[in-house]
């Protein structure tokens, strides 16, 4: 990789990243997927971020196979795309401690968080929509909290809906484990197409625009 790179000590948050370029001239990009691991997830609103990396990675050739590295906490995919050195993660932690991978992927590949790029659920959006933004504050998502302690806010956020909560009066932590419903299923490759587009012209064009976009068909 890159001079003076070595596996992290994750628990320090923020002042553990270095600022050495691992790949000299080239720019690296950092992808996280938030959601939770083990089967009984799969599938479920929280694990959309999980949901939408996968297919971003099966549908570009130049990333490779997924690698779980213990040191990282996380299932690791690489690739080059034009110029840049793509990185895509999902955190094996949980949700709760998501920030403990990430910074310990963005210390190991010298990524500064201005070039992490982070895909999760957002209860307060509806589902249909994808907002971008950069920074911001964690607005109620514990995983966007626990990297927001480790590597500060200065981060993309690709959020996307999974919003509004059904019935009402469903308790919020439930909600978020459950599975799509069959007419939101019919809808996830328009998702997962959609995220994707988001993705590559990020990694392709650097900027992540403040906007809001719609997939439904």
């Amino acid at each position: 990789m890159g001079w003076l790179q070595r596996m992290p000590q994750v628990g320090s948050p923020v002042t553990q990243l270095y600022h050495v370029d691992t790949w000299g001239q080239q720019r690296l990009i950092l992808l996280v997927g938030l959601g939770n691991p083990g089967k009984q997830y799969v599938g479920t609103r929280h694990n959309v971020g999980f949901m939408c990396l996968d297919e971003f990675v099966r549908a570009t050739e130049e990333m490779s196979g997924w690698t779980m590295k213990k040191g990282l906490k996380a299932e690791v995919s690489e690739g080059r795309l034009g110029s840049t050195q793509v990185v895509a993660i999902k955190p094996q932690t949980f949700m709760n401690l998501s920030g403990e991978a990430v910074q310990a992927a963005a210390t190991f590949y010298k990524a500064h968080p201005e070039n992490v790029l982070v895909i999760h659920d957002e209860l307060d959006i509806t589902f249909g929509q994808i907002r971008l933004r950069q920074g911001g504050a964690a607005a109620g998502h514990n995983g966007i909290k626990s990297i927001s302690q480790m590597i500060g806010e200065d981060y993309g956020r690709v959020r996307v809906g999974i919003g509004p909560k059904s019935p009402l009066e469903i308790d919020s932590a439930e909600f978020v484990l459950q599975k799509f419903t069959k007419d939101e299923q019919a809808q996830l490759p328009n998702l997962t197409r959609e995220v994707n587009a988001i993705l590559t012209e990020y990694v392709y064009s650097g900027q992540l625009p403040n906007e809001t976009r719609n997939f439904l068909i």
